[in-house]
């Protein structure tokens, strides 16, 4: 049975280690790129002190319905991707169907990188909150203390405000010429000029909406905050500490290529251009990491339990109506709570946080279950995958939790 450890030189990614070591040495990793920017290579000093390889994975297939579905969804062509679930440190299923390239007959692996898209936006978030931690800055800070110039419609804007959608700035989307911005590579500064040139759709506070420029906002205040580029950020304080080696910014090495369903069929989606994107979507990972990144995050190794609870907290007014008939989810930093296993048949009802992802060809969704500590995690390269990743997250965590398996989605 496999364990995933939970301190430092021993954090929790689980690795098939000979293969590792292989793709390992193909991929060049000590002197990728992240962004445009090349970290600094190895030298042998450094690799001396890196921790030693981890042990081999034993998975303990523990969801028997869950495998027999997405075998048969896989065979069929139905779905693509990638599915992790756990119980604390316990691997209960972890697998891989379809290609990471149709186009060059490339299989998905195991440690195949996905773009996480909007899972993106909780590392950000989290990144604010470890500064806070460190004393450089408080999330009831006014944006216009980071950021100068400054609007004056700004003023009671808060860092809070940028990465829980209630800040009122237009998002990218809502913006004129949205088309040539989508395609266009940008730099922080300019996403900042540009989300300067806007009214605010609302008092800061009074509203909630789901909102991306907020989180490229908080990117920007990250950089002059700590002093280092953001890529480079959540390298040295968040990826590196717990072991995510196969996670970054930007363009994934050997990662999976994105794809939807068009008339013409199954279509890749190369053109991710994620610099637009980059503190609300940007990040790309692995099952393994970011089961890595759940045991960490919510098992205290990242953030103070004040911060913590602050990353959780419900931000969103109270007034804030309920979304299509459900009830409301809660608005944390960069995650969600609400009962997702009331919209399938049977239902269940235990609380989790979580958050999707859809950009470029991608649509992911990873889910926590904080009674039970089960982490689900669903990554598929196509973009048209939605409701089968929703359903497939919830049918693992119901048989995680040792409930009905359930059959179908609710509206």
């Amino acid at each position: 049975m496999f364990q995933v450890p939970k301190r430092a030189g021993g954090h929790p990614r689980t690795v098939i280690a000979v293969l590792a070591v292989v793709l390992l040495g193909l991929s060049g990793w000590a002197g990728y790129h992240l962004m445009g920017r090349v970290l600094p290579t190895v030298d042998a000093a450094e690799a001396a002190e890196a921790p030693p390889p981890k042990p081999p994975v034993v998975v303990i297939q523990a969801l028997p319905q869950l495998a027999d579905r997405l075998t048969r969804e896989g065979e069929a062509g139905r779905f693509m991707g990638a599915v992790l679930v756990a119980r604390g440190d316990q691997v209960l299923f972890r697998q891989v169907y379809g290609q990471a390239d149709y186009e060059a007959d490339r299989p998905l692996n195991l440690d195949t990188p996905f773009r996480l898209a909007s899972i993106s936006k909780q590392f950000t978030a989290v990144a604010l909150l470890k500064l806070q931690d460190e004393g450089k800055l408080s999330l009831t800070d006014p944006v216009c203390r980071w950021i100068q110039p400054c609007p004056d419609a700004w003023a009671p804007l808060t860092l809070s405000h940028l990465v829980s959608h209630t800040s009122g700035i237009p998002d990218l989307m809502a913006r004129p010429a949205w088309g040539l911005r989508r395609v266009t590579p940008a730099t922080l500064d300019e996403l900042t000029i540009d989300s300067a040139q806007y009214r605010l759709a609302f008092e800061p506070g009074t509203r909630v909406r789901y909102n991306n420029a907020g989180f490229n906002l908080a990117a920007d205040v990250i950089e002059r905050a700590s002093g280092q580029p953001f890529d480079t950020y959540l390298q040295t304080a968040l990826f590196d500490p717990i072991g995510m080696s196969r996670t970054g910014l930007g363009d994934a090495p050997y990662g999976a290529m994105g794809y939807a369903n068009f008339p013409g069929g199954l279509t890749p989606q190369p053109n991710a251009n994620v610099s637009i994107v980059i503190g609300a979507g940007a990040i790309y990972s692995t099952l393994d990491d970011m089961l890595a990144w759940s045991r960490a995050l919510h098992g205290g190794e990242i953030l103070s339990s004040a911060s913590y609870q602050q990353f959780l907290a419900d931000h969103a007014p109270d007034d804030t109506p309920s979304e299509r008939g459900r009830p409301r989810r809660d608005y944390g930093y960069g995650v969600f709570t609400n009962r997702l296993g009331q919209r399938v048949s049977p239902q269940f009802h235990e609380r989790q946080i979580y958050h999707t992802g859809s950009w470029s060809g991608f649509r992911n969704l990873m889910t926590y279950q904080p009674d039970a500590e089960v982490t689900v995690i669903v990554l598929s390269n196509n973009y048209h995958s939605r409701e089968q990743v929703f359903l497939i997250s919830q049918q693992a965590m119901a048989e995680a939790l040792g409930h009905d398996f359930p059959a179908a989605g609710r509206e």
